[in-house]
């Protein structure tokens, strides 16, 4: 194998096969890898037991080959190249990486010893790039942090005629969103014969899908493929496939039906700031809290003489007065996840849930549990 390529580019696809290797593996090889030079292309794909990735962009082939090599070695070793052009070649049992005066050589692990690469499952349809990493970031947030659990550290992906729901939940609050994706399309290497348009429903890694929606990012349409046991994305020259997890999320219909319930409306990024303010005296699990009125909402936090206090304008309909308190940080990542100007509360009262919605007919939905209010 002997190429010319970019060295931004080769970075840029180093580090974006690199994300699916493991930390730590019994088989050195899946530390590994794998370059692939043909007809002016390189194609770099790592892949573990649970994921895989695989990028293909332009070079200048001078001579066909592969190569597997230590993926994070070769990471550290792209983003100190200089700018311009970097040549790799194989040369008897070592890749040698030259650009500029700077030359490295990397020893070459076994390439009969690597597993075949998973293959994309049944492709199901498009979706565009940026709404589903914008959604799935909007989600994600809530998604849990404790591996004992290992469905709750998972999205919720389901898929129902047109419309794809995404959501995710750690028991304490629940967010949802839903957008527009077209089953059918880009179908080409979908299973002959598969009933289009039949629906799903899986749980996918939060760390896996988030850093998945994140690279499909301004790259337009992406095909999304799925079988029983995993989910794949391709756009562009990227493609990567991740196992999805054992279980189903509990489902939010009935927690997000409120029934009667007050309505208090606020500036979203107004409160925002008063909330990351008046939370420097709110110490461990000490929540903040939320007097809604008609004309506006006190916040206030902390106890006996560490206290912070502001005042926002507002409206509450449905009540006189409402108090509810929330863990500031839960609070923040709901606010921060929404979009529009104003924010909605939807409440039933305090210590119950409440509803958070950026418009009256929302697309996302955030769902916090409220806590003791401040005496």
């Amino acid at each position: 194998m002997e190429i010319r390529i970019d060295s931004a580019v080769l970075t840029e696809a180093v580090a974006w096969a690199a994300r699916v290797l493991p930390a730590r593996s019994p088989m050195p090889v899946l530390g590994g890898l794998l370059l692939e030079a043909a007809e002016g292309r390189l194609r770099v794909s790592g892949l573990d037991h649970e994921a895989s990735a695989r990028v293909e962009v332009e070079a200048d082939t001078a001579v066909e080959g592969s190569a597997l090599v230590l993926g994070r070695r070769l990471l550290d070793i792209c983003k100190v190249l200089p700018r311009g052009y970097a040549e790799l070649a194989v040369e008897d049992a070592r890749l040698s990486v030259t650009s500029g005066d700077a030359r490295f050589g990397l020893s070459l692990l076994p390439l009969d010893d690597y597993p075949a690469p998973p293959a994309l499952p049944e492709v199901r349809g498009l979706v565009d790039g940026d709404a589903f990493a914008a959604a799935v970031g909007q989600v994600a947030v809530a998604a849990g942090r404790d591996d004992s659990l290992p469905v709750l550290t998972g999205i919720r992906l389901a898929l129902d005629g047109s419309t794809m729901t995404v959501a995710a939940t750690d028991r304490y609050r629940y967010a949802v969103r839903t957008l527009e994706w077209y089953p059918d399309f880009g179908r080409g290497a979908a299973t002959p014969g598969a009933e289009p348009g039949e629906p799903a429903d899986v749980v996918v890694p939060a760390r896996r899908l988030t850093e998945i929606a994140r690279s499909l990012a301004g790259g337009g349409p992406a095909r999304l493929a799925l079988d029983s046991g995993s989910i794949g994305f391709e756009s562009g020259g990227m493609r990567t496939t991740t196992r999805l997890l054992d279980g189903r999320l509990p489902r939010h219909d009935k927690l997000f039906a409120l029934g009667d319930h007050a309505l208090a409306v606020t500036e979203r990024s107004a409160l925002t700031e008063a909330v990351k303010r008046v939370a420097v005296v709110a110490e461990g699990d000490s929540p903040v809290q939320l007097s809604f009125t008609a004309s506006g909402v006190h916040l206030q936090a902390g106890y006996e003489d560490d206290v912070a206090s502001q005042h926002l304008p507002g409206s509450l309909t449905g009540a006189d007065s409402m108090t509810v308190a929330f863990n500031p940080a839960y609070l923040l990542d709901a606010l921060t996840s929404l979009d529009a100007t104003e924010v909605r509360f939807h409440l039933l009262g305090p210590g119950q849930r409440a509803l958070l919605t950026d418009a009256e007919e929302p697309a996302h939905r955030h769902l916090l549990m409220s806590v003791k209010p401040l005496v």
